[in-house]
C-alpha cells in the first residue's frame, strides 16, 4: 500500500517538473512525502528479515 502511495507522489511529482503548471512548493512535498515513505517501507523491511 505505502509503495503504490509513493508511487503516486513520484508520478506525480515528474509531471509537475515537465508541465508548466506548477503549484511551486507543493510538488517538492510530494517529493519529500514519497522520499519519506520509501525510506520508512525498506526500514520495515529490514526489521522483518
Amino acid at each position: 500500500m505505502l509503495e503504490i502511495i509513493a508511487i503516486i507522489l513520484i508520478i506525480l511529482w515528474l509531471l509537475g517538473l515537465v508541465s508548466s503548471y506548477t503549484l511551486g512548493g507543493f510538488i517538492h512535498i510530494l517529493l519529500v512525502i514519497a522520499l519519506v515513505v520509501i525510506v520508512i517501507r525498506l526500514i520495515q523491511r529490514r526489521r522483518i528479515l
